[in-house]
């Protein structure tokens, strides 16, 4: 395998090529000015190719991505079992078609596979311990029926399976991710999701039920995969560690110029399916607020309460507490709106943790928030502190600044620094692989430092470069540090 500095220095180099032939390219079309040429015959064969008929639509796209990890998930790089270090390159291909046989009626569909070559033995899933091709099974992520505008009214219904995200774009913090157990490859929850808009005063309701399984041949039948090496007891490939069931009511508004309000009530019941599932009935009361003032200043607040009970292994011991947690998500940000597109931000996060001393469970569940929503690193370190789920993202406590700019047209250069702290110094849900990991009389997690190259080439084809850092603090019985570095290439058709 490629040593990582190497790997990233021809990454980096080759965009840095890339970014100079379309800077050139930009400013010779600057000076010169020419009429936009017409469509290539490349273009309209696509254009052509993906709208066969004036009631059909389809696409497809290909994600190639090659991740390093260094101390994610053992959180020290003196692991007993040499698992401190993975590589695995991620081809993900997907198709997708829209079909609107009458007015306002959609059919829509979209099937997906990962396979992924494990150059470093395997840290997750099924397939954990194991190197090579790891063939995985295609998926129907989506399949749903969509009717607008039902009896002459602004209301929608979306029935099947879909993608649901509610929040800021890229910050979506409770509802967004039904498949954590199959990473980014799959977002989707099986639901109903019926949406009214109120449109006099700029006003939108939503109501969601959500019926999730477990396991991914729940509903549709599949041939999974039988491993060369069968290990983990034969443990199958999951979704998720429970079935879970859920209500969303949630209601947006506009009403206010330059501002956005928005409450909401989520309640989530899950049942357990695997040994590191649990049982629970969480309820979720919050409210988010995002406005955008004197053409610059952009802030955001988030904020909820959760009660209700959870049954899970704590301290060793599977158990039933009341739950009483809550969680605060925050950011400022000012766009200069200059040449470069300067932008910057203040970011604050708080999410609960467990008190020992308590009768009772303070730790926030991030519900279908478990995503690499601000880091593809982190969320790998919670799988031993939180009973083997990973991005389970709880006890923590984050405090700082980004900044992104646009050097080039096409080319985007984002920063962003936290320092990352644990409200609880005991992480209740801690498992035997990593007790000894954690210091039990520190709050301070360590710093995080991200910094991401990103470049749309055309249309079809875009790439980015993709590096992250964390230097472990007094919360972790040692001072390594986790690293993750990711070149991706995608396709799109």
């Amino acid at each position: 395998m490629i040593r990582p500095s190497l790997k990233l220095m021809a990454c980096l180099a080759s965009l840095a090529l890339a970014g100079a032939i379309s800077q050139a390219q930009t400013k010779t079309s600057e000076a010169a000015k020419p009429a936009a040429p017409p469509p290539s015959g490349f273009e309209e064969f696509v254009t052509q190719a993906k709208n066969p008929t004036d009631w059909l639509t389809w696409g497809a796209d290909l994600r190639v991505r090659d991740e390093y990890y260094v101390n994610s998930v053992t959180l020290t790089k003196s692991d007993p079992g040499n698992r401190n270090e993975q590589n695995v390159i991620r081809m993900r291909s997907r198709v997708w078609a829209s079909a609107t046989p009458l007015t306002n009626v959609s059919f829509n569909a979209r099937l997906s596979a990962e396979p992924r070559d494990w150059t470093k033995p395997s840290f997750v899933g099924a397939y954990a311990g194991q190197t090579g091709m790891e063939w995985r099974y295609g998926i129907l992520d989506n399949l749903n029926v969509k009717m607008n505008n039902m009896f002459d009214q602004p209301l929608s219904v979306t029935a099947g399976r879909q993608d649901i995200a509610f929040g800021d774009y890229w910050n979506w913090w409770l509802v967004a991710d039904g498949t954590p157990g199959d990473g980014s490859w799959s977002f989707f929850l099986d639901s109903a999701r019926v949406t009214y808009e109120v449109k006099e005063i700029k006003t939108k309701l939503d109501l969601v039920y959500i019926y999730q399984d477990a396991r991914p041949d729940e509903f549709f039948s599949m041939n999974l995969p039988t491993l060369d090496k069968p290990i983990n007891n034969g443990v199958p490939y999951n979704l998720t560690e429970q079935n879970e069931r859920g209500v969303i009511v949630y209601a947006s508004t506009k009403a206010v110029k330059d501002t956005t309000l928005d409450g909401y009530f989520i309640y989530k019941k899950d049942d357990r399916e695997f040994a590191n599932g649990d049982n629970a009935d969480i309820y979720t009361l919050g409210a988010r607020f995002t406005g955008l003032y004197a053409d610059h200043w952009q802030p955001s607040l988030e904020g909820a309460y959760q009660f209700g009970t959870k049954e899970d292994t704590i301290l060793g011991t599977f158990a039933e507490r009341d739950l009483s947690a809550w969680g605060l998500n925050a950011k400022l940000g000012y766009l200069f709106k200059d040449q470069l597109n300067n932008q910057v931000s203040l970011i604050y996060e708080y999410l609960s943790g467990d008190d020992p001393d308590t009768g009772n469970d303070e730790m926030f569940d991030i519900l279908w928030g478990r995503w690499p929503r601000w880091s593809e690193l982190y969320i790998y370190s919670y799988i031993y502190e939180t009973g083997g789920k990973i991005a389970q993202m709880n006890n923590v406590q984050r405090l700082g600044a980004s900044w992104s700019f646009n050097p080039i047209k096409g080319m985007t250069v984002s920063a962003m620094y936290n320092a990352l702290f644990a409200p609880q110094e005991v992480p209740t849900r801690r498992i035997a692989p990593a007790a000894g990991s954690f210091s039990y009389d520190g709050n301070f997690r360590g710093h995080y430092l991200q910094a991401i190259l990103k470049h749309q080439f055309n249309k079809h084809i875009s790439a980015h470069l993709w590096a992250e850092f964390v230097w472990e603090g007094d919360y972790y019985a040692q001072r390594d540090t986790m690293m993750f570095l990711r070149p991706e290439v995608m396709f799109t058709f």
